[in-house]
């Protein structure tokens, strides 16, 4: 998309360099370049992960014994008690960048096009470092407002800044490309990062779910409570400080029912932008089933005959209806497990007339599936689904592989639908597989896929732990 962008742009400057980078173990960095010796030091990172570099010394060859010793100490190497005068480029490559030093010598060939955007100085760069290639854009001002703008406006928000040092050392390490997506929920919060190996195959590096209960109220209120967007906050904040530690080149922050809702979702977006540095995109509920629906036919393999995709949320769920990879509809209603369970109180134990009561509004707000064909093959994915096929299963510790391709029957989910009925949350959280957080939801979530099973006329259901995330860093950085 950048690209496309800048092919557009009319360039104010081309200018190609030959550089070298010495690259110390603990990220310190020093560039030649014309002959000069180059010095900066990392300042300030902002929230945005905004790095302000301070140019502290730039100077030519030979090198006098002061600025050797200033080279050195901000490549954290040790600076002999006597160094001579007069230190040529080659001499201090061969003294100080030896194989027992540490540092690493890379010789670098760019070719740069400058641009203006938005007020501030660009470079799209093709880049060669000790014989590998690739492409850079860089974005510089003094104002941070100014480059987070050109940015978004490169559609490249959920990118993480690296530097020049920092790239180089994975281009010619190797290092996998990686990704993170972020799925703001109504009721949990999802996080998943993923390594694209040389083969093009994904390698799953984290994938989990915090529950936040973002939409606690919401039905209430038509807002989102300052509790719950804490909470919430907190939960991607830590996810995106993690993403980070990965070395992730993007993050993909995404809202769903709960955002689509609430009156007040500019402001959670913006608190969460300043609090974590991702900017939430708030994705219909049609592209969310669709989303849905990409990661349960790359997990599963292609499926004769026709499919039907459900993914239940805590404040929607998400219909698509399919022949193999091909979607013929998708749609979402607002049917989630948080909105039963603060209509009729199902967090804690119920009468069976309850029970029936909340199953029968379920139905009714399900009206959309009533009539339709029973599909060759249902499958099932969310909170909800997962942790009823955890309990079936007596999962202390959550396994994705035991999970993943479960079949559910009417049965099991009528055995746990009573389970929990006469249970209230604290006495639910002693059950072996349960998700603790889930405990308040569950019943309501049972309820939910229960019904979906009667309105289609499957007795059983094929569980996918895949999800929403799953789709979107496919769809996003598959390519």
């Amino acid at each position: 998309m950048a690209d496309a962008q800048l092919a557009q742009m009319e360039p104010t400057g081309v200018q190609e360099s030959d550089e070298i980078y010495l690259l110390a173990p603990g990220g310190e960095n020093v560039k030649v370049r014309d002959r000069l010796m180059d010095l900066k030091v990392l300042r300030v990172v902002s929230p945005e992960g905004l790095e302000q570099w301070e140019p502290v010394l730039k100077t030519g060859f030979p090198l006098s014994s002061s600025d050797t010793a200033a080279v050195l100490g901000a490549l954290h190497q040790p600076v002999p008690g006597s160094l001579r005068e007069g230190y040529t480029l080659d001499a201090f490559l061969e003294t100080f960048a030896g194989q027992d030093s540490g540092l690493r010598v890379v010789k670098v060939h760019k070719r740069r096009v400058r641009y203006v955007i938005g007020g501030c100085t660009s470079e799209l760069s093709d880049v060669i470092g000790n014989g590998k290639a690739t492409r850079t854009i860089a974005v510089e001002s003094e104002d941070g407002g100014a480059v987070v703008r050109a940015v978004e406006g490169l559609g490249l928000g959920g990118y993480t800044n690296v530097s020049y040092p920092r790239g180089l050392a994975a281009l010619i390490d190797g290092a996998p490309e990686s990704y993170a997506v972020v799925d703001v929920g109504t009721n949990s919060v999802k996080f998943h990062a993923a390594a694209r190996d040389p083969d093009g195959r994904w390698r799953t590096l984290a994938d989990r779910a915090e529950v936040t209960r973002l939409g606690e109220g919401l039905a209430e209120t038509g807002r989102i409570g300052d509790a719950p967007l804490e909470r919430t906050a907190a939960a991607i904040a830590k996810m995106a400080e993690e993403a980070r530690r990965m070395g992730v080149r993007a993050i993909a922050a995404v809202g769903t029912a709960g955002l689509r809702i609430a009156a007040n979702t500019a402001d959670v977006v913006a608190a969460v932008r300043a609090r974590t540095g991702l900017t939430i995109e708030v994705i219909s509920g049609e592209e969310e089933a669709r989303l849905a629906y990409l990661a349960t036919t790359a997990a599963l393999g292609s499926t004769a005959g026709s499919l039907v995709v459900f993914d239940t949320g805590g404040g929607s769920s998400q219909f698509t209806f399919g022949q193999g990879g091909t979607i013929d509809e998708r749609f979402s209603v607002d049917v989630g497990a948080a909105r039963y369970t603060d209509r009729f109180g199902l967090d804690g134990a119920v009468s069976d007339e309850v029970l029936r009561e909340a199953m029968s509004a379920i139905s009714a707000d399900l009206h959309r599936l009533d009539g339709r064909p029973s599909p060759d093959k249902l499958v099932g994915m969310g909170g909800a689904i997962t942790n009823l096929t955890a309990v079936k299963h007596g999962l202390a510790t959550y396994d994705p592989d035991i999970v993943q391709g479960t079949v559910l029957d009417s049965a099991e989910i009528d055995r746990q639908i009573e389970l929990y009925r006469s249970r209230d949350a604290n006495a639910r959280r002693t059950i072996t597989g349960l998700q603790a957080n889930r405990a308040e939801v569950i019943l309501a979530g049972a309820l939910i896929v229960r019904t979906i099973m009667q309105k289609l006329g499957k007795a059983a259901l094929t569980v996918s732990d895949r999800g929403l995330r799953h789709g979107l860093m496919v769809e996003r950085f598959g390519t």
